[in-house]
């Protein structure tokens, strides 16, 4: 098996939705482009992703949606050294089809007290919904990593709330873990990085914005 050094995720850079949430109305989510401030949030982070992977190799995974794929083309990564493939189980949680703005703040809300996890959208899916099919594709990639030529370096384009439920899944976080924690803002990046003691460790936390409350001995 030849895991990989680091496993790297970023999330998209600012889309049309991220400042207008009456574009939803529409247009379907899968369709919405970067603003131009998101193609410069994705160039800058193309920066920093150069610079980490060198001429090494990359496997790149990407979401289905428009501003993933053009987040990861603004990354200016060589097209020689990457070998990149759409991946529809990072795509963002479906919060239904044709979005009514303020039923879906009424939502929200909803969610904010039910909690992000369990909470099911009308007509979408639940954030156990997304942790399942991230799941599915996790177990995916590691099976990728039986080729003795696999990339030192993994790089999946998704969205906020799919990062951190692969790092969820990757590091068995609880949910109350994962309830306390934020989502990266556009562009951001996290990696799970390949330690001495063979384990993959975060390189950074995501941002908690409250001290959770598990209910019993897992926490």
């Amino acid at each position: 098996m030849s895991r990989p050094r680091r496993i790297v995720l970023i999330r998209h850079g600012e889309s049309a939705g991220n400042i207008d949430d009456t574009v939803y109305e529409r247009e379907p989510d899968h369709a919405l482009s970067l603003t131009e401030r998101g193609r410069k949030q994705a160039r800058e982070a193309g920066v920093h992703l150069r610079e980490l992977f060198g001429d090494e190799r990359v496997s790149a995974y990407v979401s289905p949606y428009r501003r993933t794929h053009q987040t990861f083309h603004a990354l200016g990564l060589d097209p020689g050294r990457v070998r990149v493939r759409e991946e529809p189980r990072l795509r963002e949680q479906d919060w239904g089809n044709w979005q009514d703005p303020a039923e879906v703040r009424k939502q929200k809300v909803y969610r904010n007290a039910y909690g992000h996890f369990f909470y099911r959208f009308a007509q979408g899916e639940s954030g156990a919904d997304v942790y399942d099919r991230v799941g599915a594709f996790l177990e995916s990639l590691w099976r990728s990593f039986e080729d003795p030529d696999h990339p030192p370096n993994v790089l999946l384009v998704t969205h906020g709330l799919t990062m951190r439920l692969f790092c969820m899944r990757w590091l068995h976080w609880t949910v109350a873990e994962f309830e306390s924690l934020s989502n990266p803002g556009n562009g951001e990046t996290r990696a799970l990085v390949l330690g001495t003691d063979g384990r993959y460790h975060l390189d950074r936390p995501f941002e908690r914005w409250y001290t959770p409350e598990p209910y019993g001995f897992t926490g």
